[in-house]
Protein backbone atom coordinates (compact mmCIF):
# COMPACT_ATOMS: atom_id res chain seq x y z
CA UNK A 1 0.00 0.00 0.00
CA UNK A 2 1.63 3.52 -1.02
CA UNK A 3 1.74 6.09 1.52
CA UNK A 4 0.14 9.28 0.90
CA UNK A 5 2.56 12.47 0.65
CA UNK A 6 1.32 15.12 3.38
CA UNK A 7 1.12 18.09 1.82
CA UNK A 8 1.52 21.38 4.15
CA UNK A 9 -0.79 23.92 3.74
CA UNK A 10 0.96 27.38 3.10
CA UNK A 11 -1.10 30.26 4.32
CA UNK A 12 -0.79 33.45 2.17
CA UNK A 13 1.36 36.07 3.53
CA UNK A 14 -0.71 39.55 3.91
CA UNK A 15 1.07 41.78 2.37
CA UNK A 16 1.14 45.33 4.12
CA UNK A 17 0.49 48.40 2.61
CA UNK A 18 3.41 50.79 2.95
CA UNK A 19 2.56 53.89 4.69
CA UNK A 20 4.07 57.11 2.52
CA UNK A 21 5.21 59.74 5.05
CA UNK A 22 4.66 63.10 3.80
CA UNK A 23 8.28 65.31 4.51
CA UNK A 24 7.61 68.18 6.21
CA UNK A 25 8.28 71.42 4.63
CA UNK A 26 10.38 73.43 6.58
CA UNK A 27 10.40 76.97 7.43
CA UNK A 28 13.16 79.69 5.85
CA UNK A 29 14.33 79.67 10.05
CA UNK A 30 14.18 76.03 10.26
CA UNK A 31 16.36 75.53 6.67
CA UNK A 32 18.96 78.19 8.26
CA UNK A 33 19.31 76.00 11.47
CA UNK A 34 19.64 73.20 9.32
CA UNK A 35 22.36 74.24 6.91
CA UNK A 36 24.09 75.68 10.76
CA UNK A 37 24.10 72.55 12.18
CA UNK A 38 27.19 70.63 10.52
CA UNK A 39 29.31 74.15 11.56
CA UNK A 40 28.10 73.69 15.09
CA UNK A 41 29.09 70.46 15.09
CA UNK A 42 32.37 70.43 13.39
CA UNK A 43 33.27 73.00 15.87
CA UNK A 44 33.27 70.09 18.19
CA UNK A 45 34.01 66.84 17.10
CA UNK A 46 37.22 68.50 15.42
CA UNK A 47 38.91 69.24 19.01
CA UNK A 48 37.11 65.76 20.38
CA UNK A 49 39.58 63.84 17.58
CA UNK A 50 41.94 66.06 17.38
CA UNK A 51 41.50 66.00 13.82
CA UNK A 52 40.42 63.42 10.98
CA UNK A 53 43.07 61.04 9.82
CA UNK A 54 46.17 59.01 11.25
CA UNK A 55 49.03 56.41 10.28
CA UNK A 56 47.97 52.61 11.17
CA UNK A 57 50.44 49.81 10.46
CA UNK A 58 49.55 47.65 7.36
CA UNK A 59 51.94 45.13 7.75
CA UNK A 60 51.48 42.01 10.20
CA UNK A 61 53.30 42.66 13.82
CA UNK A 62 53.32 39.29 15.98
CA UNK A 63 55.50 40.36 18.26
CA UNK A 64 57.97 42.84 19.01
CA UNK A 65 60.87 40.39 16.87
CA UNK A 66 59.02 41.49 13.69
CA UNK A 67 60.55 44.80 14.43
CA UNK A 68 63.70 43.16 12.95
CA UNK A 69 62.32 42.80 9.31
CA UNK A 70 60.28 45.95 9.14
CA UNK A 71 62.68 48.35 10.84
CA UNK A 72 66.72 47.51 11.07
CA UNK A 73 68.62 45.25 10.53
CA UNK A 74 66.23 43.56 8.10
CA UNK A 75 64.98 46.94 6.11
CA UNK A 76 68.56 47.61 4.69
CA UNK A 77 67.60 44.48 2.39
CA UNK A 78 64.71 46.34 0.37
CA UNK A 79 66.76 49.51 0.99
CA UNK A 80 69.91 48.03 -1.10
CA UNK A 81 67.34 46.14 -3.80
CA UNK A 82 65.78 50.00 -4.33
CA UNK A 83 69.11 51.56 -4.78
CA UNK A 84 70.26 48.43 -7.37
CA UNK A 85 66.89 49.65 -9.53
CA UNK A 86 65.06 52.60 -8.13
CA UNK A 87 62.03 51.28 -9.55
CA UNK A 88 61.83 48.49 -7.01
CA UNK A 89 60.73 51.49 -4.69
CA UNK A 90 57.04 50.62 -6.64
CA UNK A 91 57.41 47.23 -4.95
CA UNK A 92 59.30 47.70 -1.54
CA UNK A 93 56.95 50.76 -0.44
CA UNK A 94 54.19 52.15 -0.20
CA UNK A 95 54.31 54.83 -2.67
CA UNK A 96 52.41 53.44 -5.35
CA UNK A 97 49.54 54.24 -2.95
CA UNK A 98 50.56 57.43 -1.37
CA UNK A 99 49.48 60.86 -2.51
CA UNK A 100 50.19 64.30 -0.93
CA UNK A 101 47.38 66.67 -0.50
CA UNK A 102 49.15 70.17 -1.29
CA UNK A 103 48.17 73.69 -0.96
CA UNK A 104 49.97 77.54 0.31
CA UNK A 105 45.84 78.35 1.69
CA UNK A 106 45.66 81.11 -0.65
CA UNK A 107 41.93 80.35 -2.00
CA UNK A 108 40.37 77.99 0.66
CA UNK A 109 36.57 76.99 -0.21
CA UNK A 110 35.12 80.55 -0.27
CA UNK A 111 37.22 81.71 2.37
CA UNK A 112 40.06 83.25 0.48
CA UNK A 113 43.30 83.45 1.69
CA UNK A 114 43.84 82.14 5.02
CA UNK A 115 46.92 80.95 5.50
CA UNK A 116 48.30 77.50 5.62
CA UNK A 117 47.25 76.53 9.43
CA UNK A 118 43.14 77.57 8.86
CA UNK A 119 43.48 74.98 5.58
CA UNK A 120 45.23 72.06 7.43
CA UNK A 121 40.84 70.94 8.39
CA UNK A 122 39.95 71.09 4.57
CA UNK A 123 43.54 69.01 4.02
CA UNK A 124 42.72 66.47 6.08
CA UNK A 125 38.69 66.14 4.88
CA UNK A 126 40.29 65.65 1.29
CA UNK A 127 42.62 62.91 2.60
CA UNK A 128 39.82 61.21 4.63
CA UNK A 129 37.69 61.32 1.13
CA UNK A 130 40.62 59.58 -0.22
CA UNK A 131 41.30 56.96 1.87
CA UNK A 132 37.59 56.23 2.92
CA UNK A 133 36.14 56.45 -0.66
CA UNK A 134 39.12 54.99 -2.82
CA UNK A 135 41.48 53.50 0.06
CA UNK A 136 44.15 55.41 -1.53
CA UNK A 137 46.45 56.91 1.95
CA UNK A 138 47.02 61.07 2.03
CA UNK A 139 49.08 63.22 3.53
CA UNK A 140 47.70 66.69 4.33
CA UNK A 141 50.39 69.29 3.31
CA UNK A 142 50.53 72.91 3.79
CA UNK A 143 53.20 75.03 2.29
CA UNK A 144 54.51 78.51 4.00
CA UNK A 145 54.61 80.23 0.49
CA UNK A 146 52.63 82.15 -1.65
CA UNK A 147 55.36 82.25 -4.26
CA UNK A 148 54.68 80.17 -7.09
CA UNK A 149 58.28 79.00 -8.03
CA UNK A 150 58.79 78.24 -4.10
CA UNK A 151 55.84 76.42 -4.50
CA UNK A 152 57.11 73.89 -7.48
CA UNK A 153 60.57 73.50 -5.94
CA UNK A 154 59.12 72.11 -2.57
CA UNK A 155 57.15 70.00 -4.72
CA UNK A 156 60.13 68.73 -6.64
CA UNK A 157 61.92 68.11 -3.33
CA UNK A 158 59.23 65.64 -2.26
CA UNK A 159 58.58 64.03 -5.28
CA UNK A 160 60.37 60.41 -4.04
CA UNK A 161 58.28 60.44 -1.50
CA UNK A 162 54.44 59.98 -3.16
CA UNK A 163 53.30 58.77 -6.21
CA UNK A 164 50.88 61.38 -7.00
CA UNK A 165 49.88 65.08 -5.88
CA UNK A 166 46.65 66.79 -5.68
CA UNK A 167 47.18 70.16 -5.33
CA UNK A 168 44.66 72.12 -3.35
CA UNK A 169 42.88 75.61 -3.00
CA UNK A 170 45.66 77.67 -4.50
CA UNK A 171 44.61 80.61 -6.05
CA UNK A 172 44.04 81.69 -9.83
CA UNK A 173 46.42 82.54 -12.05
CA UNK A 174 49.09 80.90 -10.22
CA UNK A 175 47.33 77.34 -10.30
CA UNK A 176 47.20 77.28 -14.21
CA UNK A 177 51.06 77.79 -13.62
CA UNK A 178 51.88 75.46 -11.31
CA UNK A 179 49.61 72.62 -12.24
CA UNK A 180 51.29 72.96 -15.78
CA UNK A 181 54.86 73.19 -14.82
CA UNK A 182 54.03 70.21 -12.37
CA UNK A 183 52.55 68.07 -14.98
CA UNK A 184 55.37 68.62 -17.43
CA UNK A 185 58.40 68.51 -14.67
CA UNK A 186 57.64 65.58 -12.35
CA UNK A 187 57.37 61.90 -13.21
CA UNK A 188 53.88 61.08 -11.15
CA UNK A 189 50.63 62.30 -11.55
CA UNK A 190 49.67 65.58 -10.62
CA UNK A 191 46.01 66.66 -10.56
CA UNK A 192 44.21 69.77 -8.85
CA UNK A 193 41.02 69.05 -8.40
CA UNK A 194 39.23 73.05 -8.30
CA UNK A 195 40.35 72.81 -12.01
CA UNK A 196 40.53 69.15 -13.38
CA UNK A 197 37.74 67.28 -11.30
CA UNK A 198 35.02 70.09 -11.46
CA UNK A 199 35.71 70.45 -15.29
CA UNK A 200 35.78 66.63 -15.53
CA UNK A 201 31.84 66.05 -14.43
CA UNK A 202 31.05 69.66 -16.04
CA UNK A 203 31.69 68.01 -19.44
CA UNK A 204 29.93 65.11 -18.41
CA UNK A 205 26.80 66.92 -17.95
CA UNK A 206 26.94 68.96 -20.21
CA UNK A 207 27.37 66.22 -22.79
CA UNK A 208 24.25 64.50 -21.68
CA UNK A 209 22.59 67.47 -21.27
CA UNK A 210 22.86 68.31 -24.71
CA UNK A 211 22.04 64.93 -26.33
CA UNK A 212 18.65 65.66 -24.57
CA UNK A 213 18.00 68.32 -26.15
CA UNK A 214 19.33 67.52 -29.36
CA UNK A 215 21.81 70.77 -29.97
CA UNK A 216 25.55 70.10 -31.32
CA UNK A 217 28.57 70.83 -29.40
CA UNK A 218 30.16 73.13 -31.92
CA UNK A 219 27.21 75.15 -32.71
CA UNK A 220 25.84 75.89 -28.82
CA UNK A 221 26.83 79.80 -27.11
CA UNK A 222 27.83 79.68 -23.58
CA UNK A 223 27.84 81.99 -20.65
CA UNK A 224 30.29 81.44 -17.89
CA UNK A 225 29.57 82.90 -14.58
CA UNK A 226 32.94 82.62 -12.73
CA UNK A 227 36.65 83.11 -14.44
CA UNK A 228 38.22 81.78 -11.51
CA UNK A 229 40.81 78.11 -11.60
CA UNK A 230 37.28 75.97 -12.01
CA UNK A 231 35.75 78.39 -14.93
CA UNK A 232 38.63 78.70 -16.99
CA UNK A 233 39.26 74.30 -16.36
CA UNK A 234 36.00 74.39 -17.55
CA UNK A 235 37.05 76.43 -20.54
CA UNK A 236 40.55 74.48 -21.48
CA UNK A 237 38.07 70.90 -21.46
CA UNK A 238 34.98 72.40 -23.42
CA UNK A 239 36.82 73.69 -26.23
CA UNK A 240 39.13 70.38 -26.19
CA UNK A 241 36.41 68.32 -26.69
CA UNK A 242 34.94 70.66 -29.78
CA UNK A 243 32.86 73.34 -28.33
CA UNK A 244 33.69 77.13 -30.44
CA UNK A 245 35.53 79.61 -27.94
CA UNK A 246 34.11 82.30 -29.75
CA UNK A 247 30.49 81.22 -28.83
CA UNK A 248 31.93 81.32 -25.25
CA UNK A 249 31.42 84.47 -22.88
CA UNK A 250 32.54 84.36 -19.70
CA UNK A 251 32.46 87.27 -16.74
CA UNK A 252 33.54 87.55 -12.74
CA UNK A 253 33.20 89.70 -10.22
CA UNK A 254 35.05 92.52 -12.39
CA UNK A 255 32.66 92.41 -15.34
CA UNK A 256 32.64 90.74 -18.72
CA UNK A 257 35.87 89.05 -19.88
CA UNK A 258 37.88 91.12 -22.81
CA UNK A 259 40.82 91.83 -24.04
CA UNK A 260 40.41 95.36 -22.92
CA UNK A 261 39.58 95.02 -19.51
CA UNK A 262 42.49 97.09 -17.39
CA UNK A 263 42.99 93.93 -15.57
CA UNK A 264 43.36 91.32 -18.19
CA UNK A 265 47.30 90.92 -18.73
CA UNK A 266 47.43 90.35 -14.95
CA UNK A 267 44.44 88.00 -14.20
CA UNK A 268 44.80 86.09 -17.41
CA UNK A 269 48.95 85.89 -17.56
CA UNK A 270 48.85 82.07 -17.77
CA UNK A 271 45.85 81.60 -19.70
CA UNK A 272 45.63 84.60 -22.06
CA UNK A 273 45.96 82.86 -25.36
CA UNK A 274 42.47 80.60 -25.05
CA UNK A 275 40.44 83.29 -23.41
CA UNK A 276 41.66 85.23 -26.01
CA UNK A 277 39.77 83.20 -28.03
CA UNK A 278 36.61 83.83 -26.17
CA UNK A 279 33.38 86.16 -26.88
CA UNK A 280 34.30 86.89 -30.21
CA UNK A 281 31.18 89.26 -30.43
CA UNK A 282 32.58 91.39 -28.01
CA UNK A 283 30.37 91.77 -25.52
CA UNK A 284 30.91 94.39 -22.72
CA UNK A 285 29.39 96.30 -20.14
CA UNK A 286 29.89 99.83 -18.57
CA UNK A 287 28.84 98.67 -15.00
CA UNK A 288 30.09 95.74 -13.43
CA UNK A 289 26.61 94.71 -12.23
CA UNK A 290 25.23 94.19 -15.64
CA UNK A 291 27.85 91.33 -16.27
CA UNK A 292 25.76 88.59 -15.26
CA UNK A 293 22.90 89.28 -17.53
CA UNK A 294 24.86 90.45 -20.33
CA UNK A 295 26.90 87.26 -20.14
CA UNK A 296 23.61 85.00 -19.92
CA UNK A 297 21.56 86.93 -22.70
CA UNK A 298 21.05 84.53 -25.47
CA UNK A 299 22.82 81.52 -24.52
CA UNK A 300 22.09 77.88 -24.68
CA UNK A 301 23.98 76.94 -21.60
CA UNK A 302 25.07 78.82 -18.70
CA UNK A 303 27.26 77.80 -16.25
CA UNK A 304 28.17 79.41 -13.14
CA UNK A 305 30.96 78.93 -10.91
CA UNK A 306 30.86 81.80 -8.18
CA UNK A 307 30.19 82.46 -4.50
CA UNK A 308 26.08 82.44 -4.31
CA UNK A 309 24.52 85.43 -6.10
CA UNK A 310 23.93 84.83 -9.42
Amino acid sequence: MKKVKKVKKVKAKKTKKKVVKKEKILTKEELEAKAKKPGELALKLHPFYKGKVKITAKCAIRSFDDFAIWYTPGVAEPCKDIFKDPEKVWEHTNRANLIAVLTDGTRVLGLGDIGPEASLPVMEGKALLFKYLGGVDAVPIAVRTKDPDKFIEIAKLLEPSFGGYNLEDIEQPKCFYILDTLRKELNIPVWHDDQQGTAAVTLAGLINALKIVGKEVSKVRVGMIGAGAAGIACLRVMVAYGFDPGKIVMCDIHGIVHKDRPDFEKQFKYTKDLILKTNAEGRKTEKVEDAIPVTMEGMDVVIAYSKPGP
